[in-house]
């Protein structure tokens, strides 16, 4: 059974940095694309980054374009996702997600984690 896991959120002050980390089991990971969405109270999910099954192609959403960074390590089942600059509209719940299918559009996306909460105060 295919398990997402994401960790490494909390709370930073603005300007301040966070790494997130999303480990997979019961999966073949480097066949899938991978992705971090986002979710605020009260707002749709949002896509935040995917990163293509071997790590060759990368895509991001324009509000982290130049902030944020996402990698995989395909040995070790692990995709992570870099955050710096944060700011205080970066609050939300973090999910990590597996795509079969496009790397951009959260229903390609066949398995999800639980999602972990950044805050960022001002």
């Amino acid at each position: 059974q295919a398990r997402l896991v994401e960790s490494g959120g909390g709370l930073v002050q603005a300007g301040g940095s966070l790494r997130l980390s999303c480990a997979a089991s019961g999966l073949t990971f480097s066949v899938y694309h991978m992705g971090w969405f986002r979710q605020a109270p009260g707002k749709d999910r949002e896509f935040v980054a995917g990163i293509s099954q071997i790590g060759a192609t990368t895509s991001y959403g324009d509000s982290v374009k130049g902030r944020f960074t996402i990698s995989r390590e395909n040995a070790k089942n692990t995709a992570h996702l870099q955050m710096n600059s944060l700011r205080p509209e970066d609050t939300a719940v973090y999910y990590c997600a597996a795509s079969s299918g496009s790397m951009d559009l959260s229903n390609a996306y066949d398995y999800w984690g639980q999602g972990t909460q950044v805050t960022v105060s001002s």
